[in-house]
């Protein structure tokens, strides 16, 4: 199993790469901060994905705050 702290937090317990925002993962999947516009049975509208057209969406989580700025 791939795992690493959360957040590059040394003190929070390991995870694995696929349940957190890791960069570090062994396949290509982007990471870009989108803005959700709209949200059908299983179709999600975004906007300023750095994608091309039909791209998958795999995951959508909220965007945190820097840990030093709570």
């Amino acid at each position: 199993m791939l795992a690493v702290h959360p957040r590059d937090d040394q003190q929070a317990p390991l995870r694995g790469v696929f349940s957190t925002r890791s960069p570090d993962r062994p396949n290509p999947i982007g990471l870009h901060r989108v803005q959700v516009v709209s949200i059908d049975a299983n179709r999600s509208g975004v906007r300023d994905l750095e994608a091309h057209h039909g791209t998958p969406i795999i995951d959508v989580k909220p965007v945190l705050e820097p840990l030093g700025e709570r």
